[in-house]
């Protein structure tokens, strides 16, 4: 698996997220309520946290079809909680490391 689209969308995504909270003018909590406040950003807010739950839940299988722990997936679950993309762009980006590391190692013994 090339792990260069996942990498590429966590770097351009994680720069733009911490520049927006370096010059938020409120708490990421604040701007989370205020935007529960509303119907139409809460509906946003609502499917992307749908969509962060199916992630999550996806991350988990993949993990345990790996013979990974489930607690081996609780960071990027924690990430996903609070920056929804970020946790699954980072275990993809992880899990493509570890493979091409696998496949480097089983090339190098045989």
């Amino acid at each position: 698996m090339s792990v260069a689209l996942p990498l590429t969308a966590l770097i351009a995504f994680t720069g733009y997220t911490v520049s927006v909270m370096v010059q938020a003018e409120q708490s990421l909590i604040d701007f989370g309520i205020s935007l529960m406040s509303r119907p139409d950003t809460a509906q946003v807010v609502i499917d992307l946290y749908l969509l962060a739950t199916l992630a999550g839940v996806w991350m988990v299988k993949d993990a345990q079809a790996r013979g990974m722990s489930v607690w081996s997936v609780v960071p990027y679950l924690l990430l996903t909680a609070v920056f929804v993309s970020v946790g699954p762009l980072l275990y993809l980006v992880v899990r493509g490391v570890r493979e091409r590391k696998k496949v480097a190692t089983a090339n190098l013994l045989s």
